[in-house]
């Protein structure tokens, strides 16, 4: 198995970097306990898609897709 060293063989903020910080918490405005996360500290180029939005199709790939379920818990991390 190779070595992976954050930031130095893989590419910093990566989807699996945003995976592990936002799976199964809720987007708040602010961080109130181990079970939030802040939208303000999500990057700049980001979209929070609740079910049934509509999204545009156009492929962005350093924007980070944030899909989250009815009760606003993250359940899926992309790119594009």
């Amino acid at each position: 198995m190779p070595l992976v060293v954050p930031g130095i063989n893989s590419a910093p903020d990566s989807k699996s970097d945003w995976a592990n910080k936002l799976m199964g918490k809720k987007l708040s405005d602010t961080t109130s306990d181990v079970n939030s996360f802040a939208k303000k500290d999500l990057p700049e180029s980001h979209r929070v898609l609740k079910p049934d939005d509509f999204a545009t199709t156009d492929h962005k790939p350093s924007r980070l897709n944030v899909h989250v379920g009815e009760d606003g818990t993250v359940h899926n991390v992309t790119y594009g």
